[in-house]
Protein backbone atom coordinates (compact mmCIF):
# COMPACT_ATOMS: atom_id res chain seq x y z
CA UNK A 1 0.00 0.00 0.00
CA UNK A 2 1.20 3.49 -0.88
CA UNK A 3 0.69 6.05 1.88
CA UNK A 4 0.10 9.70 1.01
CA UNK A 5 1.41 11.57 4.03
CA UNK A 6 -1.14 13.88 5.63
CA UNK A 7 0.65 16.64 7.52
CA UNK A 8 -1.99 19.31 7.03
CA UNK A 9 -0.63 20.73 3.76
CA UNK A 10 -1.33 19.35 0.32
CA UNK A 11 -3.90 18.39 -2.29
CA UNK A 12 -4.19 14.87 -0.96
CA UNK A 13 -7.32 13.71 -2.78
CA UNK A 14 -5.96 14.81 -6.17
CA UNK A 15 -2.87 12.69 -5.61
CA UNK A 16 -4.93 9.69 -4.49
CA UNK A 17 -7.18 10.02 -7.54
CA UNK A 18 -4.18 10.17 -9.85
CA UNK A 19 -2.68 7.04 -8.30
CA UNK A 20 -6.03 5.28 -8.64
CA UNK A 21 -6.12 6.28 -12.31
CA UNK A 22 -2.90 4.33 -12.93
CA UNK A 23 -4.12 1.33 -10.93
CA UNK A 24 -2.30 1.93 -7.64
CA UNK A 25 -3.98 1.54 -4.26
CA UNK A 26 -3.17 4.26 -1.75
CA UNK A 27 -4.40 5.72 1.49
CA UNK A 28 -4.07 9.13 3.11
CA UNK A 29 -2.67 8.92 6.61
CA UNK A 30 -0.67 10.63 9.33
CA UNK A 31 -0.61 7.50 11.47
CA UNK A 32 2.86 6.28 12.41
CA UNK A 33 1.95 2.61 12.02
CA UNK A 34 0.62 3.22 8.50
CA UNK A 35 3.89 4.89 7.49
CA UNK A 36 5.92 2.07 9.03
CA UNK A 37 3.89 -0.69 7.36
CA UNK A 38 3.43 0.79 3.89
CA UNK A 39 5.37 -0.16 0.77
CA UNK A 40 5.97 3.41 -0.47
CA UNK A 41 5.45 7.02 0.58
CA UNK A 42 4.20 10.12 -1.23
CA UNK A 43 4.78 13.56 0.32
CA UNK A 44 2.68 16.18 -1.46
CA UNK A 45 2.59 19.80 -0.41
CA UNK A 46 1.05 23.21 -0.99
CA UNK A 47 2.10 26.13 1.20
CA UNK A 48 5.12 27.54 2.98
CA UNK A 49 8.35 25.65 3.73
CA UNK A 50 8.57 26.74 7.38
CA UNK A 51 4.95 25.85 8.16
CA UNK A 52 5.37 22.45 6.56
CA UNK A 53 8.48 21.59 8.58
CA UNK A 54 6.78 22.83 11.75
CA UNK A 55 3.88 20.47 11.13
CA UNK A 56 6.16 17.53 10.35
CA UNK A 57 8.20 18.06 13.50
CA UNK A 58 5.18 18.64 15.74
CA UNK A 59 3.77 15.25 14.78
CA UNK A 60 7.11 13.40 14.66
CA UNK A 61 6.56 12.65 10.99
CA UNK A 62 9.97 14.10 10.07
CA UNK A 63 11.70 11.43 12.16
CA UNK A 64 9.46 8.62 10.90
CA UNK A 65 9.92 9.66 7.26
CA UNK A 66 13.70 9.78 7.62
CA UNK A 67 13.70 6.35 9.22
CA UNK A 68 11.48 4.78 6.55
CA UNK A 69 13.12 6.46 3.53
CA UNK A 70 16.78 6.75 4.52
CA UNK A 71 17.18 3.71 6.77
CA UNK A 72 14.60 1.29 5.40
CA UNK A 73 14.95 2.71 1.87
CA UNK A 74 11.27 2.70 0.98
CA UNK A 75 10.34 4.26 -2.37
CA UNK A 76 9.52 7.93 -1.89
CA UNK A 77 7.91 10.54 -4.11
CA UNK A 78 7.83 14.22 -3.16
CA UNK A 79 5.53 16.62 -5.02
CA UNK A 80 6.00 20.41 -5.23
CA UNK A 81 6.62 21.50 -1.61
CA UNK A 82 7.36 17.82 -0.99
CA UNK A 83 10.42 18.22 -3.21
CA UNK A 84 11.58 21.40 -1.51
CA UNK A 85 11.39 19.86 1.96
CA UNK A 86 14.19 17.47 0.99
CA UNK A 87 16.64 20.39 1.19
CA UNK A 88 18.93 21.22 4.09
CA UNK A 89 17.20 24.56 4.54
CA UNK A 90 14.74 26.97 2.95
CA UNK A 91 14.34 30.74 3.01
CA UNK A 92 10.57 31.15 2.71
CA UNK A 93 9.41 33.50 5.52
CA UNK A 94 12.80 33.31 7.20
CA UNK A 95 15.43 30.58 7.38
CA UNK A 96 14.14 27.11 8.25
CA UNK A 97 15.84 23.72 8.43
CA UNK A 98 14.47 21.07 6.04
CA UNK A 99 14.63 17.29 6.11
CA UNK A 100 18.21 17.47 4.86
CA UNK A 101 18.05 14.41 2.60
CA UNK A 102 19.47 16.25 -0.43
CA UNK A 103 22.19 18.89 -0.08
CA UNK A 104 21.12 22.38 -1.12
CA UNK A 105 18.84 25.30 -0.30
CA UNK A 106 15.38 26.44 -1.32
CA UNK A 107 15.42 30.02 -2.60
CA UNK A 108 12.88 32.41 -4.10
CA UNK A 109 12.46 32.57 -7.86
CA UNK A 110 13.67 35.91 -9.31
CA UNK A 111 11.07 38.54 -10.14
CA UNK A 112 13.31 40.11 -12.78
CA UNK A 113 16.29 39.11 -14.92
CA UNK A 114 18.30 40.81 -17.66
CA UNK A 115 16.30 38.88 -20.25
CA UNK A 116 12.93 39.13 -18.49
CA UNK A 117 12.36 42.50 -16.78
CA UNK A 118 9.10 41.28 -15.26
CA UNK A 119 8.38 37.70 -14.17
CA UNK A 120 5.13 36.76 -12.50
CA UNK A 121 5.67 35.15 -9.11
CA UNK A 122 4.33 32.69 -8.16
CA UNK A 123 5.17 30.68 -11.24
CA UNK A 124 1.80 29.21 -12.20
CA UNK A 125 0.96 27.21 -15.30
CA UNK A 126 2.43 24.90 -17.89
CA UNK A 127 6.15 24.84 -18.61
CA UNK A 128 8.42 22.52 -20.53
CA UNK A 129 10.65 20.21 -18.51
CA UNK A 130 13.83 18.99 -20.19
CA UNK A 131 14.12 15.33 -19.25
CA UNK A 132 17.15 13.11 -18.92
CA UNK A 133 16.67 10.19 -21.35
CA UNK A 134 18.29 7.80 -18.86
CA UNK A 135 15.83 8.58 -16.08
CA UNK A 136 13.34 5.81 -15.24
CA UNK A 137 10.70 8.50 -14.69
CA UNK A 138 11.01 9.91 -18.22
CA UNK A 139 10.57 6.68 -20.16
CA UNK A 140 7.94 7.04 -22.88
CA UNK A 141 7.89 10.83 -22.55
CA UNK A 142 9.24 13.39 -25.00
CA UNK A 143 12.64 14.89 -24.20
CA UNK A 144 10.83 18.17 -23.53
CA UNK A 145 7.42 17.62 -21.95
CA UNK A 146 5.01 20.12 -20.39
CA UNK A 147 3.94 19.86 -16.75
CA UNK A 148 1.88 22.06 -14.43
CA UNK A 149 3.69 24.24 -11.86
CA UNK A 150 2.52 26.33 -8.88
CA UNK A 151 5.43 27.67 -6.81
CA UNK A 152 7.42 30.74 -5.78
CA UNK A 153 10.59 28.96 -4.60
CA UNK A 154 12.97 26.48 -6.16
CA UNK A 155 15.59 24.01 -4.94
CA UNK A 156 19.19 25.10 -5.55
CA UNK A 157 20.80 21.66 -5.31
CA UNK A 158 24.48 21.23 -4.51
CA UNK A 159 24.95 18.12 -6.68
CA UNK A 160 23.44 18.45 -10.16
CA UNK A 161 23.82 14.68 -10.67
CA UNK A 162 20.60 14.12 -8.71
CA UNK A 163 18.62 16.25 -11.18
CA UNK A 164 16.93 14.35 -14.02
CA UNK A 165 14.64 17.15 -15.21
CA UNK A 166 15.17 20.91 -15.56
CA UNK A 167 12.81 23.83 -16.10
CA UNK A 168 13.56 27.45 -16.99
CA UNK A 169 11.63 30.36 -15.51
CA UNK A 170 13.87 33.30 -14.80
CA UNK A 171 16.57 30.78 -14.03
CA UNK A 172 17.23 27.10 -14.63
CA UNK A 173 15.95 25.07 -11.70
CA UNK A 174 15.46 21.37 -10.87
CA UNK A 175 12.05 20.06 -11.86
CA UNK A 176 12.78 16.38 -11.10
CA UNK A 177 15.17 14.96 -8.51
CA UNK A 178 16.15 11.30 -8.31
CA UNK A 179 18.56 9.80 -5.81
CA UNK A 180 18.36 6.06 -5.21
CA UNK A 181 14.90 5.39 -3.70
CA UNK A 182 14.08 9.11 -3.52
CA UNK A 183 12.17 10.78 -6.36
CA UNK A 184 10.56 14.21 -6.37
CA UNK A 185 8.99 16.69 -8.77
CA UNK A 186 8.66 20.47 -8.46
CA UNK A 187 5.58 20.31 -10.69
CA UNK A 188 2.30 18.58 -9.97
CA UNK A 189 2.09 15.30 -11.93
CA UNK A 190 -1.43 14.76 -10.62
CA UNK A 191 -2.48 17.95 -12.44
CA UNK A 192 -0.42 17.37 -15.58
CA UNK A 193 -2.84 15.23 -17.60
CA UNK A 194 -1.43 12.34 -19.65
CA UNK A 195 2.26 13.14 -19.17
CA UNK A 196 1.78 13.51 -15.44
CA UNK A 197 0.04 10.16 -15.20
CA UNK A 198 2.75 8.59 -17.36
CA UNK A 199 5.42 9.87 -14.97
CA UNK A 200 3.50 8.49 -11.99
CA UNK A 201 3.13 5.18 -13.80
CA UNK A 202 6.89 5.13 -14.43
CA UNK A 203 7.57 5.80 -10.76
CA UNK A 204 5.25 2.97 -9.74
CA UNK A 205 6.79 0.60 -12.29
CA UNK A 206 10.33 1.49 -11.19
CA UNK A 207 9.43 0.48 -7.64
CA UNK A 208 7.07 -2.43 -8.51
CA UNK A 209 4.16 -0.80 -6.70
CA UNK A 210 1.17 -1.58 -8.94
Amino acid sequence: MIVIVDYGMGNLESVRNALAAIGCRSEISADASALKNCTALVLPGVGAFGDAMKNLRATGLDRILSEQVLSRRKPFLGICLGLQLLAEKGFEHGENAGLGWIKGEVVRLPETTSENPILRIPHIGWNDVHLSPSSPLSQGLKASSAFYFVHSYCFNVENADVVSGWCEYGLRFPAIIESDNISATQFHPEKSHKDGLKLLRNWAAKNCLC
